[in-house]
């Protein structure tokens, strides 16, 4: 395989996503852990790693993309690009001409990675929805049938508050996170669990159904995406449809819009 690639890089504050784009579908993917304090260096040499675990020649990226929630990462990332792939990486913001409209207050608010699922899921539902996005935080972002990103809600994620019960609360242990077969738990770990899995699906249906009476829309279609997205989604009644690459979909979308790595496929 010899084809020029797009990089679409996620970086969240919990994991970062990394896809590669042959122009015509996506031909790899990876999820490693984030840590804000890594250099450029150790970034590039992860990213090589990876490439060549899976055989992939790097001289094959001929364009990046990049959305960011961890400032102390954008200029690691940036470098790592230029360094290692030899290309200048673009990064999504509040400016970048996504097809989308920033409703919120103050745009600058608004996550990258909110910005291109957005983009993502209203390509995905032709017209509006709402996106839950279980990660560090769960997020709901609601789009207007007009490509209108309202604003939307945002909780503590799942990983995190399993987390906080386990430290503030002494005789309860850190347990996995995983789906009980019935709600009412029998022994501590599986009270647990139930409280975690099912108080979740509590919050999206709760959550989601508000957002919708708040909508002016009578078909809104509700998209899940993060790395706990399939296990919440088994129980809800509100999400449609389970799209774990929503995001990367979204750089790519963006990307294309903006003709980034296009003219180097052309030459």
């Amino acid at each position: 395989m010899t084809a020029d690639c797009l990089l679409a890089l996620d970086v969240g504050n919990t994991n970062t996503v990394l896809g590669l784009h042959d122009g015509e579908r996506w031909i790899e993917h990876w999820r490693v852990e984030t840590h804000a304090k890594t250099t450029t260096d150790e970034v590039g040499v992860l990213y090589l790693n990876l490439f060549q675990a899976r055989g992939i020649s790097p001289e094959r990226v001929k364009a990046a993309i990049v959305s960011c929630v961890v400032p102390p990462a954008v200029h690691a990332n940036r470098r790592a690009c230029q360094r290692y792939f030899g290309v200048e990486a673009s990064f999504v913001g509040p400016n970048t001409p996504s097809g989308i409209e920033i409703g919120y207050l103050n745009p600058a608010e608004v996550g990258a990675d909110r910005i291109v699922n957005a983009v993502a899921a209203h390509a995905l539902a032709g017209g509006a929805c709402v996106v839950v996005d279980f990660g560090t935080a769960t997020t709901f972002d609601v789009i207007t049938e007009n490509a209108v990103y309202l604003g939307g809600v945002i909780a503590p994620g799942i990983g995190i508050s399993l987390e906080a019960l386990y430290q503030r609360a002494a005789k309860l242990p850190r347990v996995s996170i995983s789906r009980p077969d019935k709600v009412i738990g029998t022994h501590t770990v599986e009270s647990m669990q139930s409280g975690i899995v099912y108080g979740y699906v509590g919050l999206v249906d709760g959550i989601v159904e508000r957002l919708i009476d708040e909508m002016d829309a009578t078909d809104v279609q509700v998209i899940a995406t993060g790395g706990l997205a399939g296990l919440i989604s088994k129980d809800t009644a509100r999400i449609d449809r389970v799209e774990p690459f929503l995001t990367l979909e979204g750089l790519r979308m963006i990307a294309e819009r903006m003709n980034i790595g296009r003219e180097t496929q052309e030459a």
